[in-house]
């Protein structure tokens, strides 16, 4: 495998540990450790760990070392605050400049799980899946790269933040469906407000 594989594999498998929270809030890093359990190599494994530090995931603290972020409610809050506000933008874009192909991935991400039972962890998956299309229909990379970068640290919140219980996940499901049809169709007044 290519260096650059080997280091977005790395990326993937230390973030879902996170996300998952197999590595919990404030939980020392061992590169050692991650080496062992994922067969990488240092290499692959530091460059994850300085990716994940951009999005706020991991803390390296000099002379004391890596760990797990800790994201306080206000913090999620703030980032939920700022995220409402440019992810409109972002819809706003992708409607008007999505191709068929970024639709296709969406649908085919839509129609990935069972909805009628599936589990908190194939949510969080689709949402971030849908937003990540979302983000690159945009075809803004500033914007992509600051809207990568507020998802990631709220990606381990509990279920129920990103899913109030007064909705539940039949009206996630069919916000979802809604957006996905207003940015086929290219309303991107109706996405912006379905989103």
């Amino acid at each position: 495998m290519t260096h650059y594989v080997l280091s977005q594999q790395a990326y993937q498998s230390i973030k879902r540990k996170i996300v998952y929270l197999e590595l919990e809030p404030g939980a020392v890093i061992d590169e050692a450790v991650l080496q062992d359990s994922l067969g990488l190599g240092r290499t692959p494994i530091r460059e994850a760990l300085q990716r994940l530090e951009q999005e706020k995931l991991v803390t390296i603290v000099p002379r004391r070392g890596m760990f797990v972020s800790e994201i306080s409610v206000t913090d999620l809050y703030q980032i939920f605050e700022l995220r409402l506000t440019v992810e409109a933008l972002a819809v706003r874009l992708a409607a008007r400049r999505g191709s068929e192909t970024h639709w296709q991935q969406m649908e085919a991400v839509l129609n990935s799980i069972p909805w009628h039972d599936a589990t908190d962890q194939q949510l969080i998956e689709i949402d971030e899946a849908c937003h990540a299309i979302i983000y690159a229909a945009a075809d803004n990379h500033f914007l992509e790269d600051m809207l990568t970068t507020c998802y990631a640290p709220s990606a381990p919140a509990p279920v129920d933040v990103f899913f109030a219980p007064h909705w539940g996940y039949a009206h996630y499901r069919r916000n979802t469906s809604n957006a996905y049809r207003s940015l086929r169709d290219g309303d991107a007044d109706e996405a912006a407000l379905a989103s």
